[in-house]
């Protein structure tokens, strides 16, 4: 059975693409290669990708729904992984409309073919965020609790995504699932990311910007801990019209100067911090109550900060080398 993966090329979907290629299954990533980071990267997770026969590549804004369309009425694909989206708080506050067309009307071009598709798609998986949740005291972060207060534009088209797709759900029985990331890092992370720029500003002797004078708590989530259990959900076949939201995060949130003394041990340097207040749009805490998870897919993140920053760390100067 066919998947296809639209943001093939970024982060999550990269490792998503390759460990479903991995097992066999035939991939049809998807994904418009545009510049908000290093598109070299980008390109380079797709040479990985392309060494697997079961791979095929389309490069496409989703927001061109009738070109969405025809690939996806050609293609058939039993299931759809849908990850893209134009990622980051503090962007959205500069580049508004990039979000309203990909996160927006991008996520509608999916769900319409998604629609028309009909009962050959067996599940439809996207990625929402952590970041629906807003500023909150109470935690950890239920999906039960109400999402109604955004505290960025990013986080206001994912909430809108999940209600548009529980409009499908209903209306025209497409089986969907939802997921809320935490803080996903690891290799082949993306450049926009504090782990990523604080790396590359200690490997470069530069100052490092800490945010809210460092006084924030994430839920870190290594990659693995999120493609293992989205891949197993994925392969779930839902009965038509359930549209099931889940939390899928770490558990274990952790403070942003941990955080960076940890990051400091892994690459074996130490960061000068430059203290600043805090940013339009970000959140003091997130974490995630994943109970939901645990009971219906037994999911159970292994890998701790110690040892995904050391994966990353190790992964990062290597990357540095190329040329």
């Amino acid at each position: 059975m066919t998947v296809l993966v639209t943001g093939a090329a970024g982060f999550v979907g990269f490792h998503s693409s390759l460990s479903l290629l991995k097992s066999g299954e035939s991939v049809v990533g998807l994904d418009n290669l545009n510049d908000y980071y290093d598109p070299a990267l980008k390109q380079a997770r797709l040479s990985v990708l392309s060494e697997y026969p079961n791979f095929s590549f389309h490069r496409l804004d989703l927001a061109e729904h009738e070109a969405v369309m025809d690939l996806c009425l050609a293609e058939r694909p039993g299931r759809i992984l849908h990850l893209a989206a134009q990622a980051g708080v503090r962007y959205s506050l500069e580049n508004p409309f990039a979000y309203a067309r990909s996160n927006l009307v991008g996520f509608l071009a999916v769900l319409e073919a998604a629609r028309a598709l009909g009962t050959d798609l067996k599940h439809l998986v996207y990625a929402s965020s952590s970041s629906v949740y807003g500023e909150r005291s109470a935690v950890p972060f239920s999906e039960d609790d109400a999402a109604e207060t955004p505290a960025s534009l990013y986080a206001a088209t994912k909430r809108a995504d999940e209600l548009m797709t529980a409009s499908y759900c209903s209306l025209f029985g497409v089986p969907a699932t939802g997921l809320r990331f935490f803080t996903v890092y690891g290799p082949w992370g993306r450049p926009d990311m504090a782990y990523w720029l604080f790396a590359d500003a200690m490997l470069e002797g530069r100052p490092i910007k800490v945010f809210n004078n460092g006084e924030m708590e994430r839920d870190f989530t290594y990659v693995d801990d999120i493609v293992e259990p989205l891949c197993r959900i994925l392969n779930d076949c839902p009965e038509r019209g359930r549209h099931a939201v889940y939390n899928i995060g770490g558990s274990s949130p952790v403070r942003l100067m941990d955080m960076i003394e940890t990051l400091e041990n892994a690459l074996g340097c130490t960061a000068e911090k430059q203290m600043l207040p805090m940013q339009p749009g970000d959140v003091t805490r997130t974490f995630a109550d994943t109970t939901r998870l645990q009971t219906d897919y037994g999911y159970a993140p292994q890998i701790p900060i110690e040892m995904g920053l050391k994966r990353f760390a190790d992964w990062y100067r290597e990357w540095r080398k190329r040329d």
